[in-house]
């Protein structure tokens, strides 16, 4: 395996499960030290036995804003530099919420992690990344779709990709490159158990993804390495789908 990695620095938020620790994975194996949070502690313990040695993790909620200055704290004792910051932790709506049944705590739980984490996540992060650092954001083809009744997850993502929009043209006179990886339905633990919780949803949902099967974590962080490695050096504010073909046909 090549070692694009080797000598970086790397945060993943959300990097217990899912996308998140599959990507951090990845980074590890190609040579990067890499710092993964996470809110579960004993979670988060697992994960790093499964990532092995190279990962070094720090419990804490994205949307804390304490909880990121101790991540970054750390990162600055530890190493003194940052090279990809992975904004990855994000979550969706535990249950169908249409207009009219939209309450300030699912509203707040929503856009507190996946906007204001996702904003202070990056700004954060600023005083230690390097010219020729890059920012990957977790979007989501929600964000493009619209899907009915989960209008809060969808407009939190459109969010996550404006930032990289904006972003792009603030940071890129550092030399700081931002892009948004988009995944459609991807086999996370959480929606597995939320397919399981809801019979037939997973085939009526395979209908519309041209490849007709889930994406899987590994696939997503692929996407990952390759927006925050020198491959991609000359691109900066796209977004990538990672989905099947779900959004372009």
């Amino acid at each position: 395996m090549s070692k694009r990695f080797e000598g970086k620095v790397v945060v993943v938020t959300g990097g217990s499960d899912g996308i998140g620790l599959a990507t951090a994975k990845r980074f590890v194996a190609e040579g990067a030290k890499v710092y993964i949070t996470g809110r579960n502690s004993e979670r988060l313990e697992k994960a790093l036995v499964e990532i092995g040695d190279g990962a070094i993790g720090v419990q804490g909620d994205a949307a804390n804003a304490a909880d990121l200055d101790r991540l970054y704290d750390r990162v600055r004792s530890e190493q003194g530099k940052l090279d990809v910051v992975f904004a990855n932790a994000g979550a969706g709506e535990d249950e169908p919420r249409p207009l009219g049944n939209i309450d300030e705590d699912g509203f707040n739980r929503v856009f507190g992690l996946n906007v204001r984490g996702v904003l202070f996540t990056v700004q954060k992060a600023l005083p230690l990344l390097e010219a020729g650092g890059a920012v990957v954001l977790n979007g989501s083809i929600v964000g493009s779709k619209g899907f009915p009744n989960q209008s809060l997850y969808n407009a939190s993502k459109a969010a996550v990709r404006s930032f990289a929009r904006s972003w792009t043209g603030e940071l890129g006179q550092r030399g700081i490159r931002v892009n948004v990886v988009s995944p459609g339905s991807t086999e996370t633990p959480p929606v597995r158990r939320y397919f399981d919780e809801h019979p037939g949803f997973e085939d009526m949902l395979m209908q519309s993804v041209p490849l007709g099967r889930l994406g899987q974590p590994d696939e997503v962080a692929s996407a990952v390495l390759f927006l925050a490695s020198s491959e991609s050096s000359y691109i900066a504010g796209v977004e990538l789908f990672v989905d099947g073909g779900s959004v372009a046909i």
